[in-house]
């Protein structure tokens, strides 16, 4: 009978059986830890596996670089998960600015994508050099969890000053480097510079039309060149949280429909879409379950209900 029919499972429910069913430890593990009450340890444990004896991060942390070479996208990576934890410190951290040091160009920045001893499969988009220069790209999301944390060290002197002139003098820039330097923003501790930088920084966003504000009309859009069709970002991608310097740029109306339109995506199989382009079919797996992740905890950030599960064990999500 109609009346007997039970209503949908939450989002959180839904996405539950999806990590379950298609992700990786570390985010099956990141998912107990955010949502579940879970330990922290077990993030820290699983994180660990991509560790390498030099210090860095490898084996296709970042889904795009396969191999087990470190690399500065598996170190940005690692350190979102780490301040996630409330762990972004101590030796660890220490001997990873060291073994950044090693790789950074003369100015401080790090590259893209560290050229290979050998051929490792890599994402079309991040192209192998020989001799690669630094990138905001890789180097703001590193330094701004690491200034965040309050972690200091001789290298990151000349990474900041790599930033902050890098962040100051864009007159062009693409999508994804915008949130790169949103990343470095956020956590600078020149907290007047950074506002200034990122008022500057979010009318070029407009005016360039680097950003979706209105769902509806995303196909009035053109994607970056270089990007694959449909691959645009929306205001929640800037501002993953309220306090974000990004959040200024946008007004509440076109916050609420951007947050809407993410609320909306849940796929039916409980997960959320990538939108880059698919290169691999193990790099495209494992990319869902932390887009997943991304956006259930930017959606818990904003106040929008989620849902609960219950937790295997005593706990309160985090």
């Amino acid at each position: 009978m109609p009346g007997d029919e039970s209503p949908p499972p939450a989002p959180l429910a839904r996405a539950e059986q999806f990590i379950w069913l298609t992700a990786r430890v570390l985010e099956q593990r990141r998912f107990a830890f955010h949502f579940l009450g879970g330990d922290a340890d077990a993030v820290d444990a699983a994180l660990g596996a991509y560790l390498g004896d030099d210090g860095g991060y490898g084996h296709a942390l970042d889904p795009d670089l396969r191999g087990p070479l470190s690399q500065p996208l598996h170190t940005a990576h690692a350190l979102r998960v780490l301040d996630g934890l409330g762990r972004c410190a101590g030796q660890r951290i220490e001997r990873l600015c060291r073994h950044l040091t090693g790789l950074c160009t003369p100015e401080g920045a790090l590259p893209l994508v560290r050229p290979a001893p050998h051929d490792h499969p890599v994402a079309p988009y991040h192209p192998v050099r020989d001799d690669p220069p630094g990138e905001l790209l890789t180097t703001g999301p590193v330094v701004g969890v690491l200034h965040r944390n309050r972690i200091w060290h001789a290298w990151l002197f000349r990474a900041t000053d790599f930033c902050w002139e890098r962040i100051e003098t864009l007159r062009h820039s693409h999508p994804y480097e915008v949130q790169s330097a949103v990343a470095f923003l956020d956590g600078a501790p020149d907290r007047s510079r950074a506002a200034a930088a990122a008022d500057r920084l979010g009318r070029l966003v407009r005016e360039r039309h680097l950003v979706v504000l209105d769902p509806a009309r995303r196909e009035e859009y053109a994607p970056a060149p270089g990007y694959a069709p449909g691959e645009l970002l929306f205001p929640y991608d800037y501002a993953r949280r309220p306090e974000s310097l990004a959040r200024s740029w946008f007004t509440d109306e076109e916050m609420r429909r951007s947050l809407d339109f993410l609320a909306a995506e849940q796929q039916p199989d409980g997960g959320w879409p990538v939108r880059r382009r698919a290169w691999a079919p193990g790099s495209s797996l494992e990319r869902r379950p932390i887009a997943t992740l991304e956006a259930l905890l930017t959606l818990r950030a904003y106040g929008r209900p989620i849902g609960t599960v219950s937790p295997p064990a005593p706990g309160r999500p985090r």
